[in-house]
């Protein structure tokens, strides 16, 4: 029997169709990503296996006792709570139990009834079994794997970062162990050892998951089944992220020459209709056109909207646009032993590279003049002009559209201009008028490139750029970031973002350590 029957599953968000009539398994076995482009529900369809939402139409049916763990980016961290602390959190069932077994030896000892020693015994059992005493030596090693042992485990856990407080919460779901795991989006804030950890730990793991990731790198190496939602239909393919795309390009070209075939046919018999409703043949034609309406249709396919826009450049004479001396960044204390002396010219593209809370951030902010230095100075060209893609997804006011966040950015500009830098970035008209709270998370950071058309420089700082993008899309903005003229300083945790030989430096802050 299946872990999870999806069946007849039907969502509808305002005016657009999710999916209609979805049927889907998950296996004891399966290892299962799930792909698609922004906005088409993959974050969606979590929610709704996990209960968050109630679908439309159809049935989410989970095995009895099966436990199923969820990555809840929004899970509560108290202040005064340290990082083991809240570790250990994952294990608050065998510590009621060791609890339980303290109680029953005190009782005992008042009242020396066997009965009470038996039962202690079993909760014993019950606790080595479950690897009660190896705990902390668990949560260690878990929380190496994700970088979190670097900031101590007595660290607070309410004065983490954004990146920080995903690792953490991440770490206590896999410590959890339950069954099923449901993970929406785990490597946003990981860097290329940590996910290289969480590509082994998931390979290894019992249970059966269904992971969300426009990462395909990450995804290529732990799935052994996709499933794909596209244009209102889940399709599930055994094997390979690989194999599943190649499946998916055989499947659309089949149905490309069925539904030539049948638009032929029609036509031809749509002709035959008219020529013989009233003539000798009327009789015939009557039957084919009976036979027509009796035909099951197949819809005419669609293209995806894909994104395909350029950043503007702002000209300058100058060959060295950014030139850094003894810099040495942090807040307090320095976040790196070595000091930065590195130059930005006129068109290079240069990759910041490093895990989580090295200081990437940190960096791009002191080079952007938002933090001062710890030592050190750093030197812009007279003529640089600079564009920042930051990566979190906050904003003035979440009630209001894409379309009129542009507008109250850009006062001077004519709707029109708003609506087509919106639609190059593969945002339909149905998105630019929607809520930004409302977007999916790549969505989202569609809005804020778009907003970077407007913003002409020579000089680009884009700290993760790719985080919710989908595969299509993340294409679009390397071209736009190749073919920019000017100078580019990019973070990015995913290594397959930087295939190719463009990148013209690489600073690896670990080495600077």
């Amino acid at each position: 029997m299946s872990l999870l029957e999806v069946k007849n599953l039907s969502q509808s968000f305002i005016d657009k169709t999710l999916y209609e009539n979805a049927n889907f398994v998950l296996n004891k076995e399966d290892h299962m990503g799930v792909t698609g482009q922004n906005g088409v529900g993959k974050s969606t369809l979590i929610k709704i296996l996990t209960g968050e939402i109630i679908p439309d139409e159809g049935s989410v049916k989970w095995q009895n006792k099966v436990s199923v763990g969820y990555l809840d980016q929004y899970a509560k961290l108290s202040p005064g709570v340290t990082i083991r602390g809240f570790l250990r959190t994952a294990y608050d069932n065998l510590y009621a139990k060791e609890k339980e077994l303290t109680e029953l030896y005190t009782r005992y000892g008042e009242s020396g009834d066997d009965t009470l020693l038996e039962k202690a015994g079993k909760v014993q059992t019950f606790l080595e079994e479950n690897n009660f005493y190896n705990i902390d030596t668990e949560i260690e090693q878990v929380a190496s794997g994700l970088g979190l042992a670097e900031l101590g485990f007595d660290h607070d856990v309410s004065k983490l970062s954004g990146g920080q407080r995903s690792k953490i919460i991440l770490a206590k779901l896999l410590l959890e162990s339950p069954n099923v795991l449901v993970l929406d989006e785990p490597t946003n804030y990981l860097d290329v050892s940590h996910i290289d950890w969480l590509v082994e730990y998931l390979n290894n793991f019992a249970g059966a998951f269904i992971v969300v990731s426009h990462d395909y790198d990450f995804l290529g190496r732990i799935a052994n089944c996709i499933i794909d939602i596209d244009f209102g239909t889940i399709t599930r393919y055994t094997g390979t992220l690989k194999q599943a795309t190649g499946q998916k390009a055989a499947n659309r070209e089949t149905y490309l020459k069925a539904y030539a075939n049948q638009q032929r046919k029609i036509a031809k018999t749509e002709e035959y209709i008219r020529k013989n409703k009233a003539g000798t043949r009327a009789k015939s034609a009557k039957s084919r056109e009976k036979q027509l309406a009796r035909m099951d249709i197949l819809n005419p396919p669609k293209n995806n909207k894909k994104a395909k826009f350029d950043f503007p450049y702002v000209a300058t004479a100058s060959n060295l646009l950014l030139q850094t001396q003894d810099l040495v960044i942090g807040y307090d204390q320095a976040l790196v032993k070595t000091a930065f002396n590195f130059s930005v010219g006129g068109s290079e593209k240069v990759a910041i590279t490093g895990f989580n809370g090295i200081g990437k951030t940190t960096l791009l902010k002191t080079l952007l003049g938002q933090i001062k230095p710890i030592y050190g100075s750093f030197d812009l060209s007279i003529t640089a002009k600079l564009a920042y893609f930051k990566q979190d997804l906050t904003w003035p006011n979440g009630n209001m559209t894409a379309l009129q966040y542009l507008q109250e950015e850009f006062e001077r500009k004519k709707p029109k201009e708003l609506r087509q830098a919106l639609a190059k970035m593969g945002l339909t008209a149905q998105q630019a008028m929607s809520p930004l709270k409302e977007l999916s998370g790549g969505e989202q950071e569609k809005v804020k490139l778009a907003k970077m058309q407007f913003e002409p420089a020579n000089l680009l700082f884009l700290d993760e750029p790719t985080n919710h993008l989908d595969n299509d899309t993340k294409d679009a903005l390397r071209k736009a970031i190749i073919n920019f003229p000017g100078g580019v300083i990019i973070v990015s945790h995913e290594r397959d973002f930087f295939r190719g030989d463009w990148i013209d430096k690489t600073i690896d802050l670990e080495k600077l350590a």
